[in-house]
């Protein structure tokens, strides 16, 4: 008897009886794959999953999860505090960026701490993983090396060793053998990830995932994998910069949004104390178009440049390129400059970037756009020592936003004399001494206190 077969889509998991060029779910191109349905015996015998009773919500115990902190503080914020027992954490970046090397030191500091590691790796040998590591000056005694694709042999050598955390690099390489499809198929990274999660929480074992992503940016695979897991965290940057970024974009143990910094040195990377002195390390003073930004990411307050040049066009359609914020959050402040205040902007080009590589995407940016736009717009360099934040609507009117006393407090420590904010933000929960705080209610206001 011939077996079945069907077309998936590798985006989205949409299921098609035939090829299409175009995927009906969710309008991908090219991206729907033959692949052998499983026969009625094989789904059948999937559902056989151990019976669970109701319980009282009253009658669960509830005990804090007991985190495991590494040596690396940026990767343990990244986290909510450190790796949690039965997790499954999943870290998505560009080739090279520097993923295998993160974990690889978390897999030793977690050795040095006496928890048994198991790397797995489905793309480089044993000696490759080990060049890596004496590149880096690792000296790991409890952390063992495994190049295996197969799943069921994996699990087999899990059985054996009885690990304290487990490391995947990366899930698209890993197969089962349940499935005739080939690695890194829609089908074969959605079940690697389900029995991966069975894993983690019938054993107790923290997992890590290293995902490939796509030319957009996202995780290659469903977006099923990422509902699977616990945690998802990305890095963020070019990989030709010294620092990277890593986000946490999903937590279920922890905030969301929270960012973890890092340096590339020859010892691998270092997490970085104060985020903000690196961003501002080398801001033009003085520059027209450069104006300091208060965000919050996270938990965490962080000073970053944000700069815009604006100039007349020579072509009939202006030009509006925006790196490390919303392009469409920047042509609706652009219109408003237009409506509110008399700006022309239709007639030049307007390009803005964040310094550094960071992504701003909190609406307390706005400010900060309005007010670079306007000081390149007149070629008028704003107060070197000022910081500014916070949201403005399309009437004008300037909005406040979420923890305002912990911006004010990074700005003051990082030597600024005035921070530009709502008005309504004001009085500050707690007192900020060493810089005049200035509350705005329309940005025309703010033009009266940024130039110089």
């Amino acid at each position: 008897m011939k077996d079945k077969t069907h077309y998936a889509c590798q985006e989205c998991g949409h299921l098609s009886p035939k090829w299409l060029g175009r995927c009906p779910g969710c309008g991908a191109w090219n991206s729907l794959a033959e692949e052998r349905a499983p026969s009625e015996t094989r789904a059948a015998a999937d559902l056989r999953l151990p019976l669970t009773h109701p319980k009282l919500y009253r009658e669960i115990p509830f005990d804090d999860f007991v985190r495991h902190p590494t040596a690396n503080a940026e990767f343990d914020r990244v986290l909510g505090g450190g790796v949690v027992p039965g997790s499954l954490v999943l870290l998505g970046g560009e080739p090279g960026i520097g993923k295998s090397t993160l974990l690889l030191q978390i897999a030793e500091q977690l050795s040095q701490a006496g928890k048994k590691v198991l790397y797995i790796s489905g793309e480089e040998s044993d000696r490759q993983i080990k060049m890596r590591g004496e590149r880096l000056g690792i000296q790991a005694q409890r952390l063992y090396l495994l190049s295996e694709t197969c799943l069921e042999r994996i699990f087999e050598e899990c059985a054996n060793l009885l690990p304290d955390a487990v490391i995947v690099d990366s899930v698209q390489t890993i197969y089962s053998l349940k499935l005739d499809s080939a690695p890194g198929t829609i089908s074969q990274v959605r079940e690697v990830a389900a029995q991966f999660l069975l894993f983690a929480k019938g054993h107790t074992v923290p997992v890590f995932l290293i995902g490939h992503i796509t030319k957009e940016g996202a995780i290659a695979g469903p977006k099923a994998l990422e509902h699977i897991v616990d945690a998802v965290l990305y890095f963020e940057g070019e990989r030709h910069h010294n620092h990277r970024v890593v986000r946490a974009v999903k937590n279920r143990f922890g905030a969301a949004n929270e960012v973890g910094v890092f340096e590339m040195t020859e010892a691998g990377l270092q997490g970085v104390e104060n985020p903000s002195r690196l961003f501002l390390a080398e801001r033009p003073v003085g520059s027209a178009g450069s104006v300091v930004l208060c965000c919050l990411e996270g938990s965490r307050p962080i000073l970053v440049e944000l700069q815009a040049l604006v100039g007349a066009t020579p072509y009939a359609t202006a030009k509006r390129m925006a790196t490390g914020v919303d392009p469409n959050r920047v042509s609706l402040l652009m219109a408003m400059l237009e409506k509110r205040l008399g700006y022309h902007l239709v007639g030049n080009d307007v390009f803005l970037n964040v310094a550094g590589g960071i992504t701003v995407e909190e609406p307390a940016a706005d400010l900060g756009i309005v007010a670079a736009i306007a000081s390149s717009l007149h070629n008028k360099p704003l107060h070197p020592y000022t910081a500014v934040f916070g949201e403005v609507g399309l009437s004008g009117e300037v909005r406040a936003v979420a923890q305002a006393h912990l911006r004010v407090r990074e700005a003051a420590h990082m030597g600024f004399q005035r921070c530009l904010l709502p008005a309504s933000n004001l009085p500050l929960q707690s007192p900020v001494t060493g810089i005049e705080v200035i509350g705005l209610r329309h940005v025309a206001e703010s033009l009266q206190h940024l130039f110089i």
